[in-house]
């Protein structure tokens, strides 16, 4: 998300930083071209009117205007107002009331809300260590009730079994029942979608909210319809007492016009957001944090904190002593740490998060592909455990028997195994054969990565 108008907002300071210091000339153009920067993204004009001139008031001020450095000057002040604009800080969920605490899921059909239901489930059961029970109200469409039971599985938490021969307000109430029945903590209710906003959608929600009194009503809204996304949640907002948004599908969204509309336009704060289509692709919405993505400066604590709840600590420890005993990391070792990788969104999920990289030319990023770490997969998986554990010992005739196994090419294997090799010196030199724990330790105190090309891919 953010893509473009991060590179755009770079353009803006770059342009800034060969300049003496700001003049109301320079700030003029920059904030034209910020204004096409947002129009571009698809912010709406509301916004773009507000933000360019809550700017424009304090890049205008005396201790601006006298500034040696303006392209940080600049920097800071859209730093502060793009919280501003999305939220001074993290709204959490109101969990607050006597169990079970009933949040209330609403969106247009095909916004991805069942799966946030899930995504939701499933962070308040391995974060907040809740007990979670959720239903369907969909009775329009009973795939959405099969969509959700196979969910709940998949995530181990409790499921209510309605059907569509019932009425939504008692599907609703009978799961709050069965939750109160079974001491859980939190009941999440997945309500129908609609094409559109309409009023019979909006008499069934309104019914559904009346008889269950939810301590959390969110709007789960597909945040690539841009600033629709906004009009739609204000649509609702004035129908249903909202107090938050969930936005959808931002890892297809490059402009980020929604995520920069949605709390100016229904005064809501944005909770969550979707990063992703795996289960565990969900994260709070950090307005300081993607503010700073947004202006190309990474988001480091997110990307600690996601390194410490997905990599699994247990495998990290057990290669360190591993390589620390026997100065081995075999292609096995190698594949399992490709995995972890894609635990976090794969290459770009983990460098997207790294400050900078707006500044890496596009034809890095293409190199950085997730399909790489997949093909690389694969192509070990299509080896003997011999040939994982002594790569050495892998010649021509092995490696057209692997590139047909893993519907790959020699070329492909000679570059995987040169990566190895990379990987490999790389844990033997410059982390001391400690392996992953100790890229997280650097990450936490603030180290960073090692460059791509120490990387494995």
């Amino acid at each position: 998300m953010f893509a473009h108008l991060t590179e755009r907002l770079n353009h803006v300071i770059k342009n800034l930083t060969g300049q003496g210091r700001l003049t109301e000339d320079n700030i003029q153009e920059s904030l034209h071209d910020i204004r096409l920067a947002l129009l571009e993204a698809d912010v709406a004009l509301p916004v773009i009117k507000e933000f360019i001139n809550h700017i424009q008031q304090k890049a205008l001020g005396a201790e601006v205007l006298g500034s040696l450095t303006p392209g940080q000057a600049l920097i800071k002040i859209v730093h502060d107002e793009l919280i501003t604009l999305m939220g001074e800080s993290c709204a959490e969920l109101n969990l607050h009331t006597e169990p079970p605490a009933v949040i209330l899921l609403a969106g247009l059909q095909g916004c991805g809300k069942t799966t946030t239901v899930a995504k939701l489930a499933r962070w308040l059961k391995h974060v907040q260590k809740k007990s979670v029970l959720v239903a369907s109200t969909d009775i329009y469409r009973p795939a959405a009730i099969e969509q959700l039971k196979t969910l709940a599985a998949s995530i181990d938490v409790s499921f209510y079994p309605s059907d569509a021969t019932q009425d939504p307000v008692t599907i609703a109430r009978e799961a709050v029942h069965m939750a109160k029945t079974k001491i859980i903590d939190i009941v999440i209710i997945d309500t129908a979608g609609r094409l559109h906003v309409d009023h019979d959608m909006m008499d069934e929600i309104q019914r559904l909210h009346a008889a269950l009194q939810p301590i959390e009503t969110l709007f789960v809204v597909d945040s690539m319809t841009g600033q629709d996304a906004a009009n739609t949640a204000k649509a609702f907002n004035d129908a249903l007492p909202l107090t938050g948004v969930i936005l959808s599908k931002t890892d297809g969204d490059a402009r980020g016009g929604a995520a920069l509309s949605v709390r100016y336009i229904t005064g809501k704060p944005i909770k969550f957001m979707g990063v992703g289509e795996k289960i565990d692709n969900l994260e709070p919405f950090y307005p300081d944090r993607v503010a700073s993505r947004i202006l190309g400066m990474g988001d480091i604590i997110g990307l600690v904190e996601e390194v410490s709840q997905k990599i699994d600590r247990q495998k990290a420890e057990k290669l360190a002593k591993k390589i620390k005993k026997s100065k081995s990391f075999d292609l096995e070792d190698f594949r399992d740490q490709m995995r972890e990788i894609g635990k976090m969104g794969g290459i770009m999920g983990i460098m997207s998060k790294l400050p900078g990289m707006s500044q890496v030319p596009d034809g890095i990023k293409n190199q950085l592909d997730e399909t790489v770490l997949k093909r690389y997969i694969a192509i070990i998986d299509s080896m003997t455990y011999k040939e994982r554990r002594f790569p050495d010992h892998i010649k021509g005739s092995h490696k057209r028997r692997i590139a047909t196994g893993s519907g790959t090419d020699i070329q492909t294997i000679n570059q995987l195994l040169k990566q190895f090799l990379k990987m490999q010196k790389m844990l033997k030199k410059s982390l001391q054969g400690k392996g992953m724990m100790n890229m997280l330790r650097r990450m936490q105190g603030g180290g960073g990565f090692p460059s791509s090309g120490a990387m494995p891919w």
